[in-house]
């Protein structure tokens, strides 16, 4: 079957068998940064946006995003470097395995929530499997950049 996307701002098409995955449609059409992880649909290594909303591409057929508007972090690059670098900072990024991932769910989380706390940001990124730290880095960094634009005559 046929199906149309609109990936990353252009519409691509493509010739897929009925029982393919998201995951692998995306990655046929050059976006690596989705990564297979998982395959449980319990990791979101996979996480892209469907629609502005966070999906887990492992466990989505491709048929469904038919028509649909899909994000991967290739088309974020300008709106996950505001933040990226708050996460690395705070040593966050150790193997590097995890961060797309996570990089799309704050995405949809500051999209939704321009700020949340601390409680709201570990609720949005609890899907989020990473092996190498307690997720406290990830959550400083994201703190820290939700910190950082607040202007300095505000700050308490």
């Amino acid at each position: 079957m046929e199906i149309k996307v609109k990936l990353n701002g252009k519409f691509v098409s493509g010739n897929i068998a009925p029982d393919m995955l998201l995951i692998d449609f995306l990655r046929d059409h050059g976006c690596y940064s989705v990564k297979r992880g998982c395959e449980t649909s319990n990791c979101g290594l996979c996480t892209v946006l469907m629609d502005q909303t966070p999906v887990l591409s492992c466990s989505m057929l491709a048929a469904r995003a038919d028509g649909h508007e899909v994000q991967t972090l290739e088309g974020l690059q300008d709106e996950a470097a505001e933040f990226a670098g708050f996460i690395a900072d705070q040593g966050a990024d150790q193997c590097g395995f995890c961060n797309p991932g996570f990089v799309m769910n704050t995405i949809a989380l500051l999209r939704e929530n321009s700020d949340p706390s601390d409680d709201e940001i570990r609720a949005y990124l609890a899907g989020n499997l990473c092996r190498c730290s307690g997720y406290e880095g990830q959550l400083r960094g994201i703190r820290n950049y939700l910190d950082s634009r607040i202007p300095a005559d505000d700050r308490q």
